[in-house]
C-alpha cells in the first residue's frame, strides 16, 4: 500500500456486515441487511454527504421513475424519502401510452439528505462511521473484513462496496485538476490497489455536472415556465396521495444559440475532454454541451432547464450544459443563453473521472464471481444515476443478507422489473461508458410499468422480509378489488340508450348500433373507465390506483396477453440453467469467441448465455444439445 497506518488494530465491535459507501446505493444497502436483522456498519468519508445528490436535483425520470418505484415495492426507502422532501413534481410522457410514463421530483437537495441521514441513525443494528476503507480483508477467496486508513480492523461476513465515483477521484474544469470527490469531497484514493490485488478488474470512467448559478441573477421572464403537475402522484405506494398534494416551485426552460456554439467550438483546445486530459470514458446518454455542440453540429439550439438546488438556497442547476471548460469560458458561454446574460456562477461546472469495476465480474446477485460474500452496487459497477444506484445497493444489501442467512440470492429477471433489466446489462454486457437506464431497453415495459411496481414485487419484499404484514395485506386487497371491478366491466352490458349516445358523442366516439359491454367501450382510444362513469349506475367507490389498474388491464388487454406470451417464451430459457462446473473447452462445436465469452462471464442460464455479445443462436443451440446430452 502507498499509506503506513500508525498502527493496525482490532475493532472488538462485531459485526455482520459492512457497507462501504453512503451515497444512494450504500443508504440501500445498509438500511436493507440491517432490516433483516444483521449488524451492519457503513463507512463514508463524511457523514455530511450521506445521500448527497452531487449532480441533478431530483429523483426518477423516464425509466428510472419506474426503479424508484420498484425500489419502493421491495421495501427500499429512496421513494419515502423523495417524498418527504420534494418541491415539484411531474408525471413524464402522459400524453404517450402507460408503458413509458415516469415519475420525476424536484428535490431539495439537503433536506433529502437530512431526511435519509435520519432514517439510517434511527435505524436499529446499523452503525454509521466516518473513515475511509483502504483495504478488503479476504482469506482462501472469502471476505473476512475491512481495513480503514486509521489501520483498525472491522470483522465481518459480507462485504458491499458502494463507493459511487470516490475511487481516486480527479475533477477537472480547463487546466485545473483537483484530486477530490464531488463538490470538493475527500476522495478514496487507496481501495483501488487492494481491490486490484484481489484480480478484480478497474475501468476509468467520467461524468460530469453543469455549474450552479445565483438565482438572483437570472432573468427569468425571458425563459419559458414549468411548473409541476397539478395533482401530484406520489413515489412511494405507502404514501397517502393527500400528504403530497403542496405548492410547488416552479422549473424553467431556455435555450443555447448559436453563439453559445460559437463559443463552445472556439475553446474546444481548452477542454479536457477534447485535449486528452480526461482519460476517462463519459456516458453517451447524458454528454456534456461541448460534446452536443460537436456531436449534433446541425442543431443550432439545445434545451437548457433551470431547476432549484432546494428552497433554502439561491443555487440553480443549469441542467443540459455540464461542461469541463476553463472558468472564463464557462462565464462567457452561460451569459451566451436567454436569461443569463448576468449570470453569477456559484459553483463551477467540472468533469469527474473515477475508477470503477468491469461489472462482468458479478454474478446475477451482485456477488463477486471469485470473491465469496463481496458483494457490489452503484455506480462503483459502472452505472450512471441516482436510481439505478439505489436499486442495485438495494439488491446487493439484500443479498449480502441472505448469503449469512443460507439463503439463496435474490434474482430479479428482465421479465419482472427495470431492476432485473439494469443488473442483467451489467453483468451480461460488455460496457465502456457510464450505464443509463432507458425504457428502450426493458423488452416487456408494457408489463413492467411504474403504476404496476407494487403488484410485481411486493410480494417478492414481503417473502425477504422488507415488507410488512399490513402492507402485504392491503396488496391482496387491491389485487382482489381490481380482479373483481374487471370482471364485472366485461360482463357489464351497455344498451344504445340516449343517454349511453350523448355519451359517446361528448367525446367524439361512434354511435352504437347495438348493445355492448362496459368492457368493449373502454377498450375505444378516446374513451375510459372514468369517462364512462356517468353510464355506469353499478360502479362501486374504488381507489384512484384501483381503478387505474381496471382501466390499462382492459384497454391494453390484447397486448398485455400477446406479451405475456413472449415472457413465458422467455422464462423457459431462463429455467434452462447451465451448471457452475461447466467446461466449455470440453464443447468442440462452439465458435472460439463463444467459448472465450462463455468462459470470462460464465452465464448461470441458457437465457443469460444468450444475450452475451459475441454468443450466436447457432452457438445457443450447440450449447443445449450439449447440455442436453450431459
Amino acid at each position: 500500500m502507498k499509506y503506513s497506518a500508525n498502527s493496525v488494530w482490532e475493532n472488538k465491535d462485531e459485526y455482520d456486515i459492512a457497507v462501504v459507501g453512503a451515497g444512494h446505493a450504500g443508504c440501500e444497502a445498509a438500511l436493507a441487511s440491517a432490516r433483516l436483522g444483521f449488524k451492519t456498519v457503513m463507512f463514508t468519508v463524511s457523514v455530511d454527504s450521506i445521500a448527497l445528490m452531487p449532480c441533478n436535483p431530483n429523483i426518477g425520470g423516464s425509466s428510472k421513475g419506474h426503479l424508484v418505484r420498484e425500489v419502493d415495492a421491495l421495501g427500499g426507502e429512496m421513494g419515502k424519502v423523495i417524498d418527504r422532501t420534494f418541491i415539484q413534481s411531474k408525471m413524464l410522457n402522459s400524453s404517450k401510452g402507460p408503458a413509458v410514463h415516469s415519475l420525476r421530483a424536484q428535490a431539495d437537495k439537503a433536506d433529502y439528505s437530512r431526511a435519509m441521514r435520519q432514517v439510517l441513525e434511527e435505524q436499529e443494528n446499523l452503525d454509521i462511521r466516518q473513515m475511509e476503507v483502504t483495504d478488503i480483508l479476504a482469506e482462501d477467496g472469502r471476505v473476512t473484513g475491512v481495513q480503514t486508513y486509521s489501520g483498525a480492523i472491522y470483522r465481518c461476513r459480507a462485504v458491499v462496496l458502494c463507493t459511487g465515483t470516490y475511487l481516486k477521484a480527479r475533477c477537472i474544469y480547463g487546466d485545473i485538476s483537483t484530486y477530490t470527490g464531488p463538490n470538493g469531497l475527500q476522495s478514496a484514493n487507496y481501495l483501488t490497489d487492494s481491490l486490484k490485488s484481489l484480480g478484480i478488474k478497474m475501468y476509468r470512467f467520467k461524468t460530469g455536472t453543469p455549474a450552479r448559478i445565483d438565482r438572483n441573477s437570472i432573468d427569468f421572464s425571458k425563459m419559458e415556465e414549468q411548473k409541476g403537475d397539478e395533482r401530484v402522484v406520489p413515489f412511494s405506494f405507502t404514501t397517502d396521495p393527500e400528504d403530497v398534494q403542496i405548492d410547488q416551485v416552479s422549473c424553467w426552460l431556455t435555450y443555447t444559440n448559436e453563439k453559445t456554439h460559437d463559443i463552445i467550438r472556439q475553446n474546444l483546445d481548452r477542454s479536457p475532454l477534447f485535449s486528452g486530459a480526461i482519460e476517462g470514458t463519459g456516458p453517451r446518454y447524458c454528454p456534456s454541451i461541448e460534446d452536443k455542440v460537436v456531436k449534433f453540429p446541425d442543431k443550432d439550439r439545445h434545451q437548457v432547464f433551470i431547476e432549484p438546488e432546494g428552497l433554502h438556497t439561491t443555487e440553480m442547476y443549469v441542467g443540459g450544459m455540464s461542461s469541463s471548460l476553463p472558468e472564463d469560458v464557462q462565464y462567457a458561454m452561460y451569459r451566451s443563453v436567454p436569461g443569463l446574460e448576468h449570470a453569477k456562477i456559484v459553483r463551477n461546472a467540472y468533469a469527474i473521472e473515477y475508477d470503477c469495476i468491469d461489472a462482468r465480474q458479478l454474478k446475477s446477485t451482485l456477488e463477486f464471481k471469485n470473491i465469496e460474500g463481496l458483494f457490489s452496487g452503484g455506480q462503483f459497477n459502472g452505472s450512471s444515476g441516482y436510481e439505478e444506484a439505489a436499486a442495485q445497493g438495494l439488491i446487493a444489501g439484500i443479498n449480502a443478507a441472505r448469503k449469512l442467512q443460507g439463503k439463496e440470492g435474490i434474482v430479479i429477471d428482465r421479465s419482472q422489473g427495470y431492476i432485473g433489466v439494469l443488473i442483467d446489462d451489467l453483468v451480461t454486457k460488455e460496457s465502456h461508458e457510464p450505464y443509463r437506464m432507458m425504457t428502450s431497453r426493458a423488452e416487456y415495459r408494457l408489463l413492467l410499468r411504474q403504476d404496476n411496481a407494487d403488484l410485481r414485487l411486493t410480494k417478492l419484499g414481503y417473502e425477504i422480509g422488507l415488507i410488512d404484514e399490513e402492507r402485504y395485506r392491503r396488496l391482496l386487497e387491491k389485487e382482489r378489488m381490481i380482479d373483481e371491478e374487471i370482471r364485472r366491466v366485461e360482463h357489464t352490458n351497455i344498451g344504445t340508450s340516449e343517454k349511453v349516445q350523448s355519451l359517446l358523442e361528448s367525446f367524439g366516439s361512434t354511435p352504437l348500433t347495438s348493445g355492448t359491454t362496459l368492457a368493449e367501450l373502454i377498450r375505444r382510444p378516446e374513451l375510459s373507465y372514468e369517462k364512462l362513469s356517468p353510464i355506469d349506475e353499478k360502479r362501486p367507490e374504488l381507489p384512484y390506483d384501483v381503478k387505474e389498474q381496471v382501466d390499462i388491464n382492459i384497454k391494453y388487454d390484447g397486448y398485455i396477453k400477446r406479451q405475456m406470451r413472449q415472457v413465458e417464451q422467455f422464462r423457459k430459457m431462463e429455467k434452462k440453467k447451465i451448471p457452475d462446473d461447466i467446461d466449455y473447452d470440453e464443447i468442440q462445436s462452439l465458435r472460439i469467441e463463444a467459448r472465450q465469452k462463455l468462459k470470462q462471464i460464465r452465464p448461470a442460464s441458457i437465457g443469460q448465455a444468450s444475450r452475451i455479445s459475441g454468443v450466436s443462436p447457432a452457438d445457443i443451440s450447440v450449447l443445449l444439445v450439449y447440455l442436453g446430452s450431459r
